[in-house]
């Protein structure tokens, strides 16, 4: 049955939490975006049941880090069930932007618009740096509702070949 299993790229959308009370189990969420185009994005509840896999998920991942998944999709029979893709192999594509200072870190959240990644401080200016997700900065957003304008200007610089 290994025709049915599927791989993925997304993003770690937050925290992994184990599925158990003995952490030999493991859960976690995946922003997969396959296009541009945010309303192409899916949020993807993930499963593991191999302890050691469910250990490094828990332990070794952070929120933002781009990965590819391998797995089974199981769709709900009722619907009070949840979709969710029983992952089978994992593999770190990209680490998420960290920090080094864990007190900011700990205020903080990144967000993902399409290929773009957004940094969030809540205690903060109120700012918001945008660079796109292979690193290229992009420019900051003085509040968030300014991000779009923000990312139009950067596409329209990037359609005609300026900086």
């Amino acid at each position: 049955m290994a025709d049915d299993a599927i791989a993925l790229d997304g993003f770690l959308d937050e925290e992994a939490v184990p599925g158990d009370l003995h952490g030999s189990t493991a859960r976690f969420r995946l922003t997969v975006s396959p296009t541009d185009e945010r309303a192409d994005e899916l949020i993807l509840p993930c499963s593991v049941a191999d302890s050691e896999l469910a250990h490094a998920v828990i332990h070794d991942l952070f929120p933002g880090d781009k990965l590819r998944v391998t797995g089974y999709l199981r769709l709900p029979r009722t619907p009070d069930e949840p979709m969710w893709l029983a992952v089978n192999t994992l593999a770190v594509l990209e680490t998420a932007p960290l920090l080094s200072d864990p007190a900011t870190t700990a205020t903080a959240v990144i967000e993902r618009y399409g290929p773009y990644v957004c940094w969030f401080d809540a205690e903060d200016s109120g700012e918001v740096p945008v660079w796109t997700e292979a690193g290229v900065w992009v420019g900051t957003a003085g509040d968030p509702s300014a991000l779009s304008e923000l990312i139009d200007a950067f596409e329209q610089r990037q359609a005609t070949g300026g900086e």
